[in-house]
């Protein structure tokens, strides 16, 4: 039997195989998810001119002197200014102008007074409205360039792109960015046994890895490429492989790579001569197979489901990050209380557990999801994080235990 080798030692060396894909230029409604292959700068003023935080009355701030709702100041109306229209009234001493949230600032008004704070004056020629507050110069003025200066660095290369970036860059100008290129990532199941659709005869299954591993690197931001289901036929896998290193940037298989008469996948792999078969010192999720093949990384992950998604989840999700450019490969860890004991024995390996984990007054909590078995799918959907169950005994109710996030804790 191969030596069990350590986690972090197979991650290292993946991760030293794995080089970072080509920039390219996206549109920016594209972009989500991607990494900024280069700075962004801001090439103008945000926003480009002053404009008004409120609904209100743009006006001269001295001329609020004193103001209270016993005592107002009454003000003449002189204009009003939609949001959208330049000003072409200027404000003179005792006018003001009706003004609405985003219009630009009209010449000689130097603040706001929002129109709850206010009562109108008669209507037509010679409206006024009574002013109940005194504002101080600025208020309610959003001034030019109050976000960004024009030349100020917006982001720094590296940065991930969520909504608020795309919004960020969108209020600059920016149509395009240029970012890593996401990794298309081929998914192939292999098996006689997998079934897609339909009734299933006897010693058949459903094949819920595939579409599992498909939404793995969608939900990775990453672009997913379903290479189907493979039957346990050696030339046949070898082609379907041949094809997916054409137009793959890498390759995810599942199923197959263990030690018996049957593995055609390792047996079709190892004619590529350039993969490598571990036992990895943990659990789920032992065997794996990787390499690289004409420049393109090959993941061979286990054929139990839950051992495939930890795999992935370990493995194949980090170097896929590297490759699209992220600078935080590795989902993120917490420490959190056991709600109960997370009991194993010793076996030299690292024990990964599905739980729940949520937050409860001053910390995080973590329980199990149900069966820990790496055929029992259903124990998968709820988990949000994987205990990571150090070789030993376990961990006792109510000690802190070590936990992977792969999804935010809810805050109850």
């Amino acid at each position: 039997m191969s030596p069990l080798v350590p986690l972090g030692d197979v991650q290292a060396t993946i991760l030293d195989a794995v080089v970072r894909l080509d920039a390219v230029e996206v549109p920016l409604g594209d972009a989500l998810g991607a990494v900024l292959a280069e700075g962004v700068v801001a090439p103008e003023p945000v926003p480009p001119f002053a404009n008004t935080a409120m609904d209100g009355y743009a006006l001269r701030a001295a001329d609020t002197a004193g103001a209270s709702p016993d005592t107002p100041v009454r003000l003449r109306v002189v204009d009003d200014l939609a949001a959208g229209r330049a000003p072409d009234v200027a404000v003179g001493p005792g006018e003001a102008i009706r003004i609405m949230t985003g219009a630009p600032m009209p010449d000689g008004a130097d603040a706001i007074a929002m129109v709850e704070r206010t009562r109108r004056d008669g209507d037509g020629t010679g409206e006024g409205v009574f002013v109940e507050v005194e504002v101080p110069v600025g208020r309610h003025v959003r001034p030019a360039g109050g976000d960004l200066t024009a030349g100020q660095s917006v982001f720094e290369p590296g940065t991930r792109l969520r909504a608020g970036h795309v919004g960020v860059l969108a209020s600059v100008g920016a149509t395009t960015v240029r970012v890593f290129r996401r990794p298309r990532v081929g998914v192939l199941s292999t098996g006689d046994e997998l079934v897609e659709s339909g009734p299933l005869a006897m010693g058949q299954i459903r094949d819920s890895n595939r579409p599992m591993m498909l939404a793995l690197v969608r939900e990775a931001g990453l672009e997913p490429i379903d290479l189907g289901v493979a039957r346990d036929d050696e030339d046949r896998i070898v082609a379907l492989l041949e094809d997916a290193f054409d137009r793959c940037d890498a390759v995810l298989t599942s199923g197959g790579v263990s030690v018996g008469d049957y593995d055609f996948v390792k047996a079709a792999l190892d004619r590529f001569g350039a993969l490598e078969w571990r036992q990895v010192a943990i659990k789920p999720a032992k065997p794996l197979a990787f390499g690289v093949v004409r420049g393109v990384p090959v993941f061979g992950l286990p054929g139990n489901p839950v051992s495939s998604l930890v795999s992935f989840e370990l493995f194949a999700r980090p170097a896929l990050f590297q490759m699209a450019g992220h600078a935080d490969r590795f989902r993120p860890e917490v420490l959190a209380t056991a709600a109960h004991d997370f009991t194993r024995r010793p076996d030299g390996k690292l024990h990964l557990d599905r739980v729940l984990v949520r937050w409860h007054g001053d910390g995080y909590v973590a329980g199990s999801t149900g069966d820990q078995s790496s055929n029992v799918l259903s124990a998968t959907a709820p988990a949000n994080g994987l205990a990571l169950l150090p070789d030993g005994d376990g961990v006792a109710a109510g000690e802190a235990v070590r936990v992977m996030l792969l999804d935010s804790p809810p805050d109850h």
